[in-house]
Formats: structure tokens, sequence, C-alpha cells
């Protein structure tokens, strides 16, 4: 699949966490895709009309960039790419549940991201989220995802120490990664660009998603092993991220 996304050169469209933008486009650039950042409701829906896939972000949230992404997101329905959300947030306050609630109900998602406490909330169990951390989720995580999974027609990912990606009926648990990834900002918000990123040249979003989130686990185990802070670490991560996507070797992303 990563050969697919340095042939075929994805554009991916962005309507995304001004907190990380630079990075997400990036990281998109360095897998081989083609990143584009447009916001403005007059011109996503012909942006997309360009586009392999979407990646909505609601890390900075507000009415207006709601507005866009759900023009944005019919747009992609139309044409048939895949949507990515990454449900930022969600759960810390009632704007942001409702937002996620409205993008879910309006649009067809290929792939909901989000941490345990984020997809706790947007799945409707018990869940405490501090900012943009998960503080606590009641209730078997994997299994919350998959009853999710199967009320939003999507693939849902679960990010943490271990991440967990369900079909409805399929369970994917990866465990490459490093602790150091989340001592990063945006490090969340990169993930969702390559989830896009894989999405925009894959047969289904699961082996997409599954392929992606691997893919990334091994990039920062490599940053990690020449990195000891947070901001060389981040700089290696996207040099790896760009030596694994360059390199003639296969990255394992196979199905547990």
């Amino acid at each position: 699949m990563v050969r697919k996304i340095r042939l075929r050169a994805p554009l991916v469209h962005h309507i995304t966490n001004w907190v990380t933008i630079c990075d997400c486009a990036q990281v998109t650039r360095s897998v081989g895709a083609l990143p584009i950042m447009a916001h403005m409701k007059d011109e996503v829906a012909d942006m997309v009309g360009l586009s392999r896939a979407l990646v909505l972000n609601i890390g900075t949230l507000s009415g207006d960039l709601l507005e866009s992404m759900l023009v944005a997101g019919r747009a992609a329905n139309s044409k048939k790419i895949p949507i990515v959300l990454d449900i930022v947030g969600c759960g810390a306050t009632p704007t942001r549940s409702r937002a996620v609630e409205k993008l879910i109900n309006c649009l067809r998602l290929s792939i909901i991201k989000g941490n345990s406490g984020e997809i706790g909330a947007a799945a409707g169990a018990e869940a405490e989220v501090k900012g943009v951390e998960s503080i606590s989720v009641r209730g078997d995580i994997a299994e919350i995802a998959m009853r999710f999974s199967t009320a939003a027609g999507a693939v849902i990912v679960v990010t943490g120490a271990a991440d967990i990606i369900t079909n409805g009926k399929d369970v994917h648990i990866c465990n490459s990664g490093h602790p150091m990834m989340s001592k990063v900002v945006g490090t969340g918000c990169m993930a969702a660009s390559l989830l896009g990123t894989f999405a925009g040249v894959a047969d289904n979003c699961f082996d997409a998603a599954v392929c992606a989130m691997n893919f990334y686990g091994i990039a920062g185990e490599k940053a990690a092993s020449e990195a000891l802070t947070p901001m060389a670490f981040k700089a290696e991560l996207i040099d790896w991220i760009y030596r694994l996507a360059n390199s003639d070797e296969p990255v394992k992303c196979s199905k547990k």
C-alpha cells in the first residue's frame, strides 16, 4: 500500500487543526501524497473534486469550520471518496460532542479516529476527556468501538499505548509505536493524515487503517531509537516516515 501512495501521489484534502496543520501537511508529503489545506466554505467542494481523500479534524473547532466540513463532506460522499474524522476533544464540552454527532449523522464517514475517552464519549459510553486527553472510559473499549463501528457505519480507530482498529466484525490490535509519541503535540493529528492518505489508495478502509497505524508505529519506534527529547523525536518521526515510504523493504501491516 505504501508503494501505491508513492506511485499515485494522491491529493489529500484537509480541514484540520490549526495547531498542527503544518505537521499534517508535512507527514502527508513525506509519505508520498500531496496535501492541501483548504478551509473556505466556497472553495472546499471544488477542492474535494480534485482529491482522493478528505480528512476532517475538529481540534480548533469553529462554526464556520464546521459548515465547511459539512460542505466538503457532502462533496466527498457524492464523489465516493473516503472521509476520515478525527474527533479531537469529543466529550470535553457539549459543543464538541454535538459537532461530532452532527458530522456522523449528516455524512457517510469512512474512518473515525480518537483516543479511548473521545471514542467512548462519541459512542455514548461513560467517559471523561480533559481538553484533548483521555482520562477514563467505563467498559471494554474494544467492545465499545465495535458497537460504535456498526452504529456509525465506519471503521473505528482507538489510539493509545496499543491502537485498536475495528470494522464492527474484525478487530486489529496494533502494538507498534513508542511512548515518546504521546509527548509530542500533533502526533494524533498526523495519524489522521496518514489514515486519509492510505484510505485514498486502498480497496477498503479497514485494511487502510491497519496498514497506516502499523506504518506509523514502526516509524515511531525507529525515531525513538535515535532521539531522546520531544522536538528531536518529532523531526526523526517525520524523517522516518519519509525513509520507510521510500524504502524497497516492505513495511509489515498484517492484521491480527
